[in-house]
């Protein structure tokens, strides 16, 4: 059997539709997830939410052991979390992190991200598309056996 991709959402990425649209469109964050499975065909997708950090950490482990690679929007805690980073430090596949908006035009204090100190690659800015590309991204990387993309 196939390992999953695991792609993991952070706080308040469930109010994805409602919460502030101007910035983060009208996409769902359902609508987002069918996308995903859309977009990885037959690879088999496990696609969480939780606004706890620890879930999102259990979530990372259980990768560890059964995952082939993690596609992560942390939200809030791309900026704060110390122990996401350290829990993405022990996953040997590629990382995605991923972000809706483009996280380099908005306030400072979205520019310092702990989570691309260990990501493969960084996709901000697409709006809610850019979970299909980092699914598509995710599964080339995986065919190609690497944790790292081609230059």
């Amino acid at each position: 059997m196939t390992k999953p991709i695991y792609v993991i959402n952070g706080p308040n990425l469930n109010r994805l539709g409602k919460r502030e649209p101007e910035i983060y469109g009208t996409t769902t964050l359902a609508e987002i997830e069918t996308m995903c499975m859309d977009a990885a065909g037959d690879m088999p997708v496990r696609f969480h939410q939780s606004n706890v950090e620890g879930e999102i950490i259990n979530w990372i482990h259980e990768a560890i052991d059964e995952g082939a690679g993690i596609i992560i929007n942390p939200a809030g805690f791309s900026f704060t979390s110390i122990a996401i980073l350290d829990a993405l430090k022990m996953f040997s596949g590629p990382i995605l992190e991923l972000h809706i908006s483009n996280i380099h035009k908005r306030e400072v204090h979205y520019h310092n991200s702990f989570v691309s100190k260990v990501a493969t690659a960084v996709i901000a800015g697409l709006g809610p598309r850019g979970y299909g590309v980092a699914v598509r991204a995710m599964a080339d990387l995986l065919a190609e056996g690497s944790r790292e993309p081609r230059p």
